[in-house]
């Protein structure tokens, strides 16, 4: 291909592929495809093996049978960025962008495995239906994943039309806040329309993937944000809030406004992937607090000087939250010591440590009661 039909091409690239997420910095990174002959293309949705992208040829279904590694974290995914063959039947991806930002979560498999949601994300929209008790330790769960994956997390408390009252309301935006340090915590009602102009301005700069458990009104919140109804919606049962997965796949939806919506099928399991930093952003006030512990590896038990424990005394910090945080942290140790030997061996060393303590209380107890 000529200078001049590079130039070209790159040109209808960033004209059709700008609603998108096109930039200058993909097509940097495109460029050695671009004079292979190879079109950019975005994964608007991921199915069996096969793919639809949306190129300057508009959409097309393509193959990814040349880049389904052993690795399920290097599998195409929707959002993105994709080398595909001009023509030929079927057409083939042949490469993915580095990613920018992943998310990713553990599976339900007993092998460690991660299962990534969706790349190159902007924000992390953590839908929360109000019609139902508020799970704060889903929610804190939820946002670790969100961090760790480098996207700005936004927490969206949906169907705020069905709380009672105005301090009912301000109260449970309270409790979240409190949860989730450092993210804005917004609320919105799709059926009144009340909170859909904040929300609209934030995705809008970017990329955005909507997460949330079934029934907590993403696809409903989908259909707002781009206008119309590209999502099916359906009740959720009144006795728990829940409903049927009404989405199925993860699709990539360009918004009226601007930016770019994956919408996600509801998740049951949100299981941590190496979520050790992300777990730090969520109860970053814990983190701090440990900075004061008399003790460098304090595991805020029983140790003398401990701030943490403290501050639970005082009332600084909640209990529920130290709970919680020991939670994750133990349940991202496990996944993590599954494949890094290095980290095995630290767990069972704190173990023995731990026992061994257990073990002298035990004597000491024992001893007095003689």
């Amino acid at each position: 291909m000529s200078s001049s039909s590079l130039l070209s091409s790159s040109s209808s690239f960033s004209h059709l592929l700008a609603p998108y997420g096109w930039d200058a910095d993909w097509e940097a990174e495109f460029a050695p495809y671009a004079e292979q002959g190879l079109l950019p293309g975005r994964v608007v949705r991921v199915d069996r093996g096969q793919c639809d992208v949306v190129t300057a040829d508009g959409t097309l279904r393509a193959d990814t049978a040349f880049v389904t590694p052993h690795d399920p974290l290097r599998v195409v995914c929707t959002g993105d960025w994709v080398a595909v063959e001009p023509g030929g039947n079927p057409r083939y991806v042949r490469t993915y962008l580095p990613r920018r930002t992943a998310f990713v979560r553990s599976t339900s498999s007993k092998r460690s495995e991660g299962q990534i949601l969706a790349a190159n994300v902007d924000h992390a929209i953590v839908a929360v239906s109000l019609a139902v008790e508020l799970d704060l330790g889903r929610i804190e769960r939820f946002l670790a994943l969100a961090w760790e994956s480098g996207a700005q997390p936004v927490v969206v408390l949906t169907k705020a039309d069905l709380v009672p009252d105005v301090v009912t309301l301000a109260h449970l935006v309270q409790d979240v806040e409190t949860t989730a340090p450092g993210v804005p915590v917004l609320t919105v009602s799709a059926r009144d329309g009340d909170g859909l102009d904040t929300l609209t301005a934030i995705v809008s700069g970017g990329t955005s993937v909507l997460l949330g458990q079934s029934g907590a009104g993403k696809s409903t919140l989908a259909n707002a944000l781009v206008g119309e109804d590209v999502m099916d919606v359906r009740a959720a049962r009144d006795v728990d809030g829940k409903g049927r997965h009404t989405t199925t796949t993860r699709n990539l939806l360009a918004l009226p406004d601007g930016g770019v919506l994956i919408d996600t099928p509801g998740l049951r399991g949100v299981g941590l992937f190496d979520a050790e930093s992300g777990v730090g952003q969520v109860f970053a006030e814990i983190e701090e607090l440990a900075e004061r512990c008399r003790f460098h590896d304090c595991a805020h038990e029983a140790e003398p000087g401990c701030a943490v424990l403290d501050a639970i005394e005082t009332g600084e910090l909640a209990e529920r939250r130290l709970e919680s945080y020991r939670k994750l942290i133990r349940e991202n140790q496990r996944i993590v010591a599954k494949t890094d030997a290095r980290v095995r061996a630290e767990l069972r060393k704190d173990w023995k440590r731990r026992g061994a303590e257990g073990k002298a209380a035990m004597e000491a107890k024992r001893g007095r009661m003689r």
